[in-house]
């Protein structure tokens, strides 16, 4: 399939989801606008879809500055076209909270296997409607089994997927119990494709990818891998950040009777980057995990 298909089927995914919206949530459909690449795709692919549809960001308190800016740049200019726009502020157990809250609370930093940071910040949010992502399957090897339509369950082997392309019946469902329900309009396009497009489209990208990145998300975030610490070096205030974090961590997990593995928060953060410095590293993913709240 070329690119012009991509495009258009891409569109009439999003015209479906527009008309689900409108039909059963009686509301525009929800865009979920990380300010990557992606979701400039998407706010694209809205506009030349002519449907009504509102953007939401989610503010993780842990993306890097330029990313802030730039969400606010396009916010600015998607509110003039008539468009809503909502910067959605984290809530944890009904409290204000960020990244910098939670890492004391859950009494451990977010690893790649345990991401509550993801569930809290990003996730929580946009429940009970048709909400749009830029989710693409060659994203990652977690996203390789996405479809064009979901609806979520507890887990991966939980969702239920359907059909949207052929006209499965079966969404109509949880749309009328208004459940949420999610929709990946370029979930079947290659990196090259949405690169592509954009430079024909003449879309003005987060600056971030200019600065020698290839992801856009949180400044630390364990799923980036070795980048880590070419991000804490261009923006260093992060790394202090997490490692104020950590050491508070410390002394609540003290507080609780819970003296090891770590005694400070440089042990912490040098843990969390897998410098390997502590001996005999414990099995992070064994006894600890079921003490945290969830």
């Amino acid at each position: 399939m070329d690119s012009p298909d991509r495009e258009q089927t891409a569109i009439q995914r999003l015209k479906t989801a527009a008309q689900l919206s409108e039909n059963y949530y009686h509301e525009p459909m929800t865009v979920c606008y990380s300010g990557g690449k992606d979701s400039e795709v998407i706010l694209e692919l809205c506009r030349r879809a002519g449907v009504p549809y509102r953007v939401v960001h989610n503010l993780t308190t842990a993306d890097a500055p330029e990313t802030v800016r730039h969400v606010r740049k396009v916010f600015y200019g998607l509110e003039l076209a008539g468009v809503s726009c909502t910067i959605l502020k984290p809530f944890y157990k009904g409290q204000r909270t960020s990244m910098w809250q939670l890492i004391p609370i859950k009494r451990i930093p977010p690893t790649r296997r345990i991401r509550y940071c993801c569930t809290v910040l990003k996730e929580n949010s946009n429940q009970n409607c048709c909400t749009v992502l830029g989710i693409r399957k060659l994203e990652s090897s977690a996203r390789s089994d996405s479809a064009v339509a979901e609806l979520p369950g507890r887990n991966r082997s939980e969702r239920v997927v359907f059909d949207m392309d052929n006209g499965d019946a079966r969404i109509i469902a949880p749309c009328q119990m208004k459940a949420t329900i999610k929709i990946h309009p370029i979930v079947d396009w290659t990196d090259a494709e949405v690169w592509q497009f954009l430079r024909d489209a003449k879309v003005d990208i987060n600056p971030v990818y200019g600065m020698g990145f290839n992801r856009v998300g949180c400044v630390g975030c364990p799923m980036a891998g070795k980048i880590r610490y070419t991000e804490f070096r261009r923006w260093p205030k992060y790394a202090m950040l997490y490692r104020r974090a950590f050491g508070r961590m410390v002394e609540v997990r003290r507080s609780l009777g819970k003296d090891g593995p770590w005694d400070s928060a440089d042990e912490v953060f040098r843990w969390w980057m897998e410098d390997k410095n502590l001996d005999g590293q414990i099995d992070i993913f064994g006894g600890e995990v079921g003490a945290f709240e969830p």
